[in-house]
């Protein structure tokens, strides 16, 4: 699978997760998850390629505990698993 999939499906999982997605131009300062008034954000850095912008959102997946239930690849589930992808 494509890095480009795997950020869609991983995008897809962080709604699935009750997270809104931000696509923003951040400069290259990256993004990540946050909470602001009760509603759970990740900020992706749109100067980021797509690589980065996985790794920036898979951080954020990671902390959730509610994956392993989750219908999702094992491609995905493997980098869930990971720190960092290659």
């Amino acid at each position: 699978m494509h890095t480009v999939e795997l950020l869609e499906e991983a995008t897809a999982l962080a709604g699935q997760l009750g997270y809104r997605l931000r696509q923003e131009w951040l400069g290259g300062s990256g993004g990540g998850g946050c909470e602001i008034k009760g509603c759970r954000w990740i900020f992706l850095d749109l100067a980021l390629d797509p690589i980065d912008q996985l790794d920036e959102l898979l951080d954020t997946l990671r902390r959730e505990v509610n994956t392993d239930s989750l219908p999702i690849s094992a491609e995905l589930r493997a980098l869930l698993g990971t720190r960092k992808i290659a």
